[in-house]
């Protein structure tokens, strides 16, 4: 079984490991976490792209380091992490369910009184870094709309597997499923 899948992002080569999900399915790991040349990069490129937006939003946790990069690089004072329970200094908070593919269990999306002024009105634009079965963009989408705010558009760095053939988001490059041997999957 191959082990790695070779791919360029944001004019960036990088060998992302399979890890099987089942005997017949396979899927690449792109880990943004610690890549600050990837990041930078991807950042950069989605900019490119980007439609007009007031205020950037993603959900926590792998899409921060990108969204910071994208907001530091648009010179933007703030950005919104949705986090994944409530905390403490959270008011008022409101919270949507959200099924990923690469978590076993439901989880919550949720934002406070202070994350839903900002976005209230607000053209949104969410950010991920890899969308696959979409859960996570329904997810932000619920929340940004129950919070008042107006989708300006939806991007992540790759679209994986059917993602690539939706025409609502906006990504840097597709990234097919494998088989159970690593061959991506037509």
């Amino acid at each position: 079984m191959k082990k790695v899948y070779e791919m360029e992002i944001a004019g960036i080569k990088r060998e992302l490991p399979l890890f099987p999900v089942n005997d017949n399915l396979s899927i690449a790991a792109f880990i943004i976490f610690g890549d600050v040349e990837i990041t930078c990069a991807s950042a950069k490129a989605l900019l490119e792209k980007a439609p007009d937006y007031d205020i950037l939003v993603t959900a926590e946790a792998k899409s921060i380091p990108l969204i910071h990069e994208m907001a530091r690089q648009a010179g933007d004072d703030t950005y919104i992490v949705a986090r994944k329970g409530p905390k403490v200094y959270m008011e008022d908070i409101l919270t949507v369910p959200v099924n990923s593919i690469t978590t076993a269990r439901q989880q919550i999306l949720c934002i406070g009184k202070k994350e839903v002024e900002m976005i209230n009105g607000k053209r949104v634009l969410i950010i991920d870094d890899v969308i696959s079965t979409g859960e996570s963009l329904n997810a932000m989408e619920e929340l940004v709309k129950k919070a008042g705010g107006n989708i300006a558009g939806k991007m992540a760095v790759l679209a994986e597997g059917d993602a690539c053939e939706r025409e609502d988001i906006i990504f840097l490059e597709p990234l097919p499923l494998f088989d159970g041997d690593g061959n991506p999957l037509v």
